[in-house]
């Protein structure tokens, strides 16, 4: 959730934010009535708890002749304590609803607009031009025995899959990989459970505007992650983080699940877009004033990860209105799919500022000791989408494809062949 006091000093600025979201800039007017009410609620019971501190020290004096007439005001004043306690209680749970139903403050300089409205920083690489008819993924995936859809959709449903023989050693490659550059980096690798409770969900802002990607488990009470994004935001909720030798970087390798609900009919071919995936996902805590700058690191482990398995891609300034509630700023890589004639995304890495952290309660003590409200971001760092890129750009006339250097001491040969 946004910054309260940041609000109040600058409610145009998160008028704007909402704007450049294409969401309602109404919601802002409504958080302050909400902020100021809430206020003064407090500060009505606040007032009236003096009050009923002060008779009781006046009974705790009075004459056995005064003392029942006080004993009865002392009565009334503590059910107005009482009406006003809940008064507050109310006015916190209405300001609670306002402060989530506001998307994070959008940073200065990202895009405004929709999905297509995404800015262009670079390009790296050549598309590849065959002297052929190029295969699609999961043409060649099938062929090289490596996809294998019609059994996953028998055993699971549509949009599932098994990745077999070479295809399973390329998936654990690529994340093998991934894994062993986030440790370089100064990341900890962590396996985190992919069931959270419904407050760590709410707290990475997944249950909003994204609530129908989640598959929940009713009777458990229980969410499967889409991204080890949100096991690793609860991982120090509650908590006063050590910040004063730099941020906690984290690695998140786990199987990530969505529903993809209203996706029908779109990518509904091949890995693409699938219900299941496993990813190795970057987190970091941070203090906020180091936010951006770490934002620029993560972009650069990601790009290094492409430049390993040798696609062209191409990075781009997502739109406000297509950031996700939580993201103050994202930046994603997309590689090139020949058979498509585009780019796909492959990583995605966004700044969530303060956002998360102030809804999971993580906090850092500054130079002067004091508790503040942490940054987080996150970035991914390799998943099975990826093997979409690899198998089209590297395919070969006769069928085969060729294995990027860095992955065939995990794959165990440089060329998978019919």
């Amino acid at each position: 959730m946004i910054d309260l006091r940041f609000l109040r000093e600058n409610p145009e600025a998160v008028r704007a934010s909402q704007r450049t979201r294409g969401e309602d800039p109404a919601l802002v007017d409504a958080l302050l009535e909400a902020d100021a009410a809430r206020r003064a609620a407090v500060a009505t019971a606040d007032n009236l708890r003096a009050e009923h501190k002060a008779m009781g020290k006046v009974i705790g004096k009075a004459s056995k002749e005064e003392r029942p007439a006080l004993l009865a005001a002392a009565t009334d004043m503590s059910a107005k304590v009482k009406e006003a306690e809940l008064a507050q209680h109310a006015a916190d749970a209405d300001l609670d609803a306002a402060q989530r139903a506001i998307s994070n403050v959008v940073q200065e300089g990202a895009p405004a607009g929709g999905e297509d409205d995404y800015v262009v920083l670079e390009t790296v690489g050549t598309p590849p031009v065959f002297d052929f008819e190029p295969k699609d993924h999961l043409e060649l995936g099938e062929a090289l025995r490596l996809i294998d859809m019609e059994r996953g959709a028998k055993v699971s449903g549509s949009r599932f899959y098994f990745m077999t023989g070479y295809g399973a050693l390329l998936q654990m490659g690529l994340l093998q990989l991934a894994a062993q550059k986030a440790v370089a980096n100064g990341f900890t690798m962590m396996i985190p459970p992919v069931l959270v409770r419904p407050e760590i969900m709410a707290g990475t802002g997944f249950l909003g505007q994204h609530a129908a990607e989640v598959y929940h488990l009713e009777e458990d009470d229980l969410y499967l992650v889409g991204t080890s994004e949100v096991p690793l935001a609860g991982y120090h909720s509650d908590e006063i983080l050590d910040l004063s030798e730099g941020p906690k970087r984290y690695a998140g390798w786990s199987s990530c699940f969505r529903r993809e609900a209203g996706s029908y009919g779109k990518d509904t071919r091949g890995i693409i877009r699938v219900h299941q995936f496993d990813k190795v996902e970057m987190f970091v805590y941070t203090t906020p004033d180091q936010a951006e700058a770490e934002h620029q690191r993560l972009l650069a482990w990601e790009r290094e990860m492409l430049a390993a398995i040798e696609v062209p891609y191409r990075v781009i300034d997502v739109a406000g209105g297509d950031l996700g509630s939580s993201a103050a700023r994202k930046f994603d890589c997309e590689a090139w799919v020949p058979t498509q004639q585009t780019y796909r995304e492959l990583t995605s890495t966004s700044n969530c500022t303060t956002f998360q952290a102030r809804r999971l309660s993580v906090r850092y003590r500054d130079e002067n000791g004091k508790a503040q409200v942490a940054a987080t971001l996150n970035g991914t760092l390799a998943t099975t989408r990826w093997i979409v890129a690899i198998l089209e750009n590297h395919q070969q006339a006769d069928g085969s494809v060729r294995v990027p250097a860095a992955l065939v001491p995990f794959v165990g040969t440089d060329v998978l062949t019919p």
